[in-house]
């Protein structure tokens, strides 16, 4: 029993992998094609796995599902620019951002967290010496 449950859980990886790796950033996170609220949508939906993982992104001291509750209340009170509270050295500022390119950089970030993950576990190993990675 014990075999069959390690073998369902590395199909489920297996499928997770070719899943993620299936989708194209580019087109994927484009707010001009998809609207803000299919991008938002794709990134809510990537990004709680990257947290899981322990790969959540973060850029300019703003964590990606702090972005992604910023990006949220600015969709409900239906204004054009993201404002994101950030604490730095004990000291709370504030980032503003176009809801556009907020959008699309949330997105972005939760996909390419786990793609990143991915490839990471076929590509580590070329890096150290004596693997017969040639430089």
């Amino acid at each position: 029993m014990k075999k069959l449950i390690i073998s369902i859980a590395a199909l489920a990886t297996l499928s997770y992998a070719g899943d993620i790796m299936k989708i194209d950033v580019k087109t994927t996170c484009d707010v001009k094609k998809n609207g803000v609220e299919k991008v938002l949508a794709v990134a809510k939906e990537y990004n709680p796995q990257a947290v899981k993982k322990g790969l959540e992104f973060k850029r300019l001291g703003v964590k990606n599902s702090a972005a992604i509750k910023a990006i949220e209340a600015t969709v409900k009170a239906k204004k054009k620019e993201v404002v994101v509270e950030v604490k730095k050295k004990g000291k709370v500022k504030k980032q503003k951002f176009a809801l556009d390119f907020a959008t699309e950089r949330a997105c972005k970030f939760a996909v390419r967290a786990l793609q990143q993950d991915v490839e990471a576990d076929s590509t580590y190993r070329a890096a150290i010496p004596g693997d017969g990675y040639k430089y």
